[in-house]
């Protein structure tokens, strides 16, 4: 028998976390994990409209990764579970730092602000920005707010917002589009 989707446990607003805890579904654990699969999502997007084989090749490593945080997001703090979940490591952080000098070696310099446009696929990187950066504050929100969620979902969210600014920058290149920079109205 297939696996099925639909539980109707949820039905009356509350879900389980990894570990059992029910919670509301407006609970800001839900929110962060539920805002990290959205821009999993927005990176599918930009993954089929890019068409670049490097840069699915590094979108499907930060996927993955993204579902590395949803599960840790998604688990009871300070709950024993019984399953081995993944984690994210030093290096997950260093991955995107890495990804992102090598793409600006190909970029020409930035001397203002970019308007997010010029391409689809370049375009759907910055709402992926946008999402990244939302996922960001809510954690930083859970964290002001006493929960506990692993050190590096932060700093890696962070880096990863860096890295769709330049990732949109470098589409946008490799496609031939042109910057359009920001003048602002004096």
């Amino acid at each position: 028998m297939a696996f099925k989707i639909y539980t109707k446990t949820g039905d009356k607003g509350s879900t389980s976390l990894i570990g059992g805890v029910r919670v509301a579904k407006s609970h800001i654990r839900i929110e962060s994990y539920g805002t990290v699969d959205e821009l999993n999502s927005y990176l599918g997007m930009v993954n089929d409209m890019a068409a670049d084989e490097q840069v699915s090749d590094w979108l499907r490593e930060i996927q993955d990764r993204l579902f590395t945080i949803g599960s840790e997001l998604a688990t009871t703090p300070d709950k024993e579970i019984k399953m081995k979940l993944p984690d994210l490591h030093d290096n997950d952080i260093k991955w995107l730092e890495e990804r992102i000098d090598e793409m600006n070696e190909t970029l020409p310099e930035m001397r203002s602000f970019i308007i997010p446009g010029g391409n689809l696929a370049a375009s759907t990187c910055h709402v992926a920005r946008c999402v990244c950066r939302r996922a960001e504050r809510i954690c930083v929100a859970m964290q002001e707010q006493g929960a506990t969620i692993p050190e590096l979902i932060v700093p890696y969210l962070n880096r990863l917002s860096d890295l769709l600014f330049v990732l949109a920058r470098y589409i946008g290149h490799i496609n031939g589009a042109a910057e359009l920079p920001w003048r602002a109205r004096l």
